[in-house]
């Protein structure tokens, strides 16, 4: 079969380097465009002949992408851009009507089998407090993490609660008893910390900790890789990498 093609778009980043690396080292797959900002004025141009973009930049790349592929259609979009507002959200939308485009805010297998354990862990022990804490290094400029905030939205929605109204972002002085419905949900930066997320189900008496610690970002770059693979002949439409993974019930 014929390798597939990949734009990447910041490829001059940590995390766009090691995606080249995992690239390189995959055989079914190729290189052929990098996507930096003074390429966005000729997208068009610059994605000729390429089947799968990989983006893991910032949000006004990802939403410059999400609208060419809203407007002309073209190869896949894997995102891994966190930090992604409603209105960008709804261009990522759009730009699934014409393309399948895989948005996950982890892309390693561990997490998202952490998202099933959750739901499950949720349903059980509906009766616990549920209290949720990331780590991650001490640039990374967005909190909480994407992947805390689908944590909660994955424990609100196995406990039918709305999120907007259920999470609490930290607490600061006296903010009272803590309510039975809230989802904290609590973000640590310091040093060179890859990423740790844990999720704490406190009963009376007991206590259920559920968590993913991640030592290197290959294990991202290399699911986005699979994430580009697992698009060739999907049809239009947004997908995460529950379905990559086969992980969708």
């Amino acid at each position: 079969m014929k390798r597939l093609a990949i734009a990447l778009a910041g490829a001059t980043g940590k995390m766009g380097r090691m995606i080249a690396q995992a690239i390189s080292e995959t055989p079914s797959v190729e290189l052929t465009a990098t996507l930096e900002r003074a390429a966005l004025s000729r997208l068009e141009q610059a994605l000729s002949g390429v089947e799968a973009i990989i983006d893991f930049s910032a949000p006004p790349v990802t939403l410059a992408l999400a609208e060419q592929l809203a407007a002309s259609g073209g190869p896949a979009l894997i995102i891994g851009t966190t930090g992604l507002g409603a209105s960008e959200l709804a261009i990522v939308d759009a730009a699934a009507k014409r393309v399948p485009v895989v948005l996950s805010a982890n892309m390693s297998l561990g997490v998202n089998v952490l998202f099933g354990l959750l739901e499950k862990a949720a349903r059980a022990l509906s009766g616990y407090d549920v209290e949720i804490v990331e780590l991650h290094h001490r640039l990374k400029r967005d909190a909480p993490s994407g992947t805390a905030l689908r944590m909660a939205e994955v424990v609100a929605g196995a406990l039918d609660r709305e999120l907007d109204a259920a999470a609490r972002y930290g607490r600061h002085g006296m903010v009272g008893a803590r309510g039975a419905e809230e989802i904290g949900v609590h973000s640590v930066r310091g040093g060179d910390i890859v990423g740790e997320h844990t999720a704490y189900f406190c009963g009376l008496g007991e206590r259920l900790e559920l968590t993913h610690r991640a030592s290197s970002r290959e294990t991202f770059a290399r699911g986005a890789v699979r994430a580009a693979e697992w698009t060739r002949g999907q049809a239009p439409g947004r997908y995460d990498m529950q379905d990559v993974l086969g992980l969708r019930e």
